[in-house]
């Protein structure tokens, strides 16, 4: 490609792929950030100081470039900015989806509009701004549909100010937030779907759409949806396999994406396929830069930077096999939208994230070293270092971190990313009132069951039989109540995948001299908070 240069919106870690690539193909790489000290901030040969939000101050930059820098395109992935992605290049003349395009999949409202406009499986919907809200909002969307609803900000990522409300008390909140986390004060109530959910990222070109990367998603903790990990490739039936990437394809065209990446979050739900989101951009929780290449040999990304630069994707061309249009009974009279192609993976890839109880960071380390050479990856976030409070995550960037294994087995992959987990461990500070908050179980009012016990709600009667102290320095592995013992709890797994026995050895290597503990604080603790608060409650005790 010559001494041309990219324009790359994002200095986060999800952008590190996109700037790699870009090297690789030749370019030189111009990145753009409101952060300053963004993780990849060094990883550019030039990086500016622009608030990703500015499209008028990147398209004078994107100009300036273009001028003296025989700039190509402009990219991102992983970010909420492919419209503004779309916004520059269409004026500076670059490929790429247009910018009504872009809108229509970064606002959720026109995204909804547009698949009822053109017939496209999608929940039901009713757009809120601040000023609606009132006693006769809930009735209005009650008239067209019913609990559980779900309510999002209509232009975030992340499943920021997104969550399930499951009844009237729980309304009134999640409105609010979710109009707060929204830049234009926007909100969007949906009907909730209920099935399995899957991420897919796919390559759209010349009339073509081709898969690149087909994962299950595991969502836990209403009411908030947590993506706890994907595993990849997704496993189903071939028939629904093809019907999910059909209805996806119907969608993308709906919105008019014709030149570049698009990801959908999509269920399979009792009526079919049913999309949740379609985005304009590649993937970012790992998947498009970290767990695809892993199992498929083939960097999405680099193939991407190249459509956009306005070359044949030829990568892309030699790999991919057509799949068949299969819509779904919901759509079964559409027309195929593009020619449909999916590059298979070969290996499997599971990636995991690892979490906190609310508190204050004061030490992580790694129980055992990861010496499995199945595990690829071990991405702490930037913002859980030493001293910085932490809390249970209600959303996908308030998670501690992520591993990622990789195996030509399924099991083994998803085990090494589980086991990987289970073994870092945050230290939190001793005396601190969010811990012992968390520990007394005092929820917000609309959050009764929220953050959840490490291993169930249990009642006064089970702790009944416990009487005395943990002696000082006694192994707590010998000391396991016999009731937490029994069937109801042995194979329990806290939301690090440890269990009662693991974490009551754990405890043991963590702190093999700690005082005497009140037994019953103790367990209750374990019960409620896991490793880290057995961990919390010894420090907090003063021998």
């Amino acid at each position: 490609m010559g001494k041309s240069s990219i324009l790359i919106l994002g200095a986060g870690l999800m952008q590190k792929p996109a700037i790699l690539s870009a090297k690789e193909l030749g370019l030189k790489v111009f990145v753009i950030d409101a952060d300053d000290k963004a993780v990849c901030v060094k990883k550019a040969d030039v990086f500016k100081q622009i608030d990703l939000k500015d499209k008028e101050g990147i398209l004078e930059y994107a100009t300036e470039l273009k001028s003296k820098e025989n700039l190509a395109c402009v990219f991102t992935a992983g970010t909420d900015f492919s419209s503004s992605v779309s916004y520059v290049s269409q004026k500076l003349g670059f490929a790429s989806h247009s910018y009504e395009a872009a809108l229509n999949a970064s606002i959720k409202t026109q995204m909804r509009e547009c698949f009822e406009k053109f017939n496209v499986p999608s929940p039901a919907f009713v757009r809120v701004e601040e000023k609606d809200i009132g006693p006769f909002l809930l009735k209005k969307i009650r008239e067209k549909m019913d609990f559980p609803l779900v309510v999002k900000p209509v232009d975030n990522m992340g499943a920021r100010g997104c969550r399930m409300v499951r009844s009237i008390i729980e309304f009134d909140p999640a409105i609010k937030a979710a109009v707060q986390a929204s830049r234009t004060g926007v909100a969007i109530v949906e009907e909730y779907m209920e099935g399995p959910e899957y991420s897919i990222d796919a390559l759209i070109y010349n009339n073509t759409m081709t898969i690149t990367g087909f994962a299950e998603r595991h969502i836990c903790y209403p009411p908030y949806f947590i993506e706890v990990g994907h595993t990849m490739p997704a496993i189903l039936e071939k028939d629904v396999h093809d019907q999910l990437i059909s209805v996806f394809a119907l969608g993308a065209k709906a919105l008019g994406l014709t030149c570049g990446a698009a990801k959908a979050d999509i269920k399979f739900t009792s009526k079919g396929p049913m999309i949740g989101e379609i985005a304009a951009r590649l993937s970012g929780g790992y998947m498009s830069g970290w767990t695809y290449p892993y199992a498929s040999d083939f960097n999405l990304t680099k193939q991407a930077i190249v459509i956009a630069c306005g070359q044949e994707p030829t990568d892309l061309f030699l790999k991919r096999k057509p799949v068949p249009f299969t819509p779904s009974e919901l759509c079964k009279d559409s027309e195929e939208p593009y020619k449909l192609f999916e590059i298979e993976c070969t290996r499997i890839s599971a990636e995991r994230a690892w979490m906190s109880i609310p508190g204050t960071v004061e030490y992580i380390e790694n129980i055992e070293d990861f010496t499995d050479k199945a595990v690829f990856d071990f991405l702490p976030r930037a913002t859980v270092n030493l001293g910085r409070d932490v809390d249970f995550p209600r959303n996908n960037v308030e998670k501690c971190g992520n591993i990622i294994a990789v195996s030509h087995n399924r099991e083994i992959a998803i085990k090494a990313a589980e086991n990987a987990v289970s073994n870092v461990f945050i230290t939190l500070a001793p005396n601190n009132d969010r811990t012992e908050r968390f520990l007394a179980n005092n929820s917000l009012q609309d959050e009764k069951e929220f953050p959840p016990s490490a291993y169930g709600e249990l009642s006064l009667k089970d702790f009944s039989s416990i009487f005395g102290v943990l002696e000082k320095d006694a192994s707590a592995l010998k000391n396991i109540p016999e009731f937490l013992k029994s069937a109801d709890y042995i194979n329990k797994v806290d939301w690090n995948y440890n269990t009662i026995t693991q974490t009551a050895e754990k405890f043991d290597i963590l702190r093999p001299k700690h005082p005497a503990i009140d037994a019953r604080k103790f367990w209750r603790a374990v019960i409620r908070g896991g490793l880290q608060a057995a961990v919390y409650v010894s420090d907090s005790t003063r021998g």
